[in-house]
């Protein structure tokens, strides 16, 4: 598979730039993978499609409110900075991206907050985007996290063009989110309300939860044509006995297990074991899907509408299939769903 291959026209309108007024009134996709068969449906209607004893499988991941906007030391320049990940509690280091990255260097000093009340120092650039910050505070670490957090805004993804506002802080956020870490929320599991989720509950259809930490390598521009060369980023990952218990009680009674969203579907590809079981994890994965792939475990994916050349739409492909989910793709564009984080969704099965 070429990186080409990915490649669609999506005009920038159909980019959705606010989530629906309810989670689960986007519009649901049905592509049937044996047949081929499409329907158009309402997000609410998607339990339609399971029974009984069937589990779904969600990332808890939390996100936490990484985008800051300082100034420079001295020239006062507006620098934005994108929060990755803690390096070390301690010494208050923290993992960033930083734009316009030409403007800043080691030693620098940035300020934020009204009278600069949060301050952090450059001392290493790790890319020719990425820097090492320390933030210079005294206090409890918890109070420290408080305060950096209370400076950020909710992440979102670069293709919106718009800042993030107090809706954003809950909309960007399953409703299920639990363990902090992410950058960027995990889209299919933002349609879920709790109605949706009792429904679920009174069917008897089961919920699982796995942890992965997304992270901006997942907006990050695939730079070589062969998808073969392309390293992705690597991201923490979590999945407990609890889930591993659900999931494979449901697998051995014969029911469906679905994938709520790309990210547990990567997880699920790297936990299962060779015995097609679900095995506890805790560590980092840079598993990178594309098609073709054998998958080993979910019996349907619920995703969203994703931008082109993106490595969601890759996982999305390999699991459907390429040629039947970039019809999907077109046959998307012409009845008017909407794509991105805030988009509408789809549901493969068989």
């Amino acid at each position: 598979m070429k990186l080409s291959q990915f490649r669609f026209k999506l005009p920038e309108e159909r980019i959705a730039k606010e989530p629906t007024f309810h989670r689960d009134d986007s519009k649901l996709m049905v592509v049937h993978r044996q047949t081929g068969e499409i329907e158009h449906k309402l997000f609410k209607e998607v339990l339609d499609y399971f029974d009984e004893g069937d589990a779904f499988l969600f990332n808890d991941t939390r996100v936490f409110p990484a985008r800051l906007f300082g100034n420079k030391e001295k020239t006062g320049a507006r620098i934005e900075v994108f929060l990755l990940r803690e390096l070390n509690e301690e010494f208050r280091l923290w993992d960033v991206l930083v734009d316009p990255a030409r403007k800043i260097r080691i030693g620098n000093k940035l300020y934020f907050g009204e009278d600069n009340a949060m301050v952090a120092e450059v001392i290493d650039n790790t890319t020719s985007r990425g820097r090492t910050l320390r933030f210079l505070y005294d206090g409890p670490h918890d109070e420290f996290k408080a305060a950096l957090y209370a400076l950020g805004e909710a992440p979102l993804p670069y293709y919106i063009e718009r800042e993030a506002t107090e809706e954003d802080y809950d909309r960007f956020q399953t409703i299920f989110a639990k363990n902090e870490g992410a950058v960027t929320a995990p889209a299919a599991g933002l349609h879920f309300s709790r109605e949706l989720m009792k429904r679920m509950e009174i069917k008897g259809v089961d919920a699982a939860y796995v942890t992965m930490h997304l992270g901006q390598g997942n907006f990050r521009d695939i730079d070589v044509e062969d998808l073969t060369k392309h390293k992705t980023d690597s991201e923490q990952m979590f999945v407990e006995r609890e889930a591993t218990e659900i999931v494979n009680k449901a697998k051995a009674q014969g029911h469906k297990v679905c994938a709520v969203g790309t990210s547990v579907m990567r997880i699920l590809e790297t936990a299962v074991g060779a015995d097609g079981q679900l095995k506890e994890y805790e560590g980092w994965t840079n598993k990178f899907i594309f098609p073709p792939y054998d998958f080993r475990f979910a019996d349907a994916l619920i995703t969203n509408f994703h931008i082109p050349y993106s490595t969601m739409l890759m996982v999305t492909a390999a699991y459907g299939g390429y040629d039947l989910v970039m019809h999907a793709y077109d046959v998307a564009l012409e009845m008017d769903y909407r794509f991105g984080a805030y988009g509408d969704a789809m549901l493969i099965v068989d």
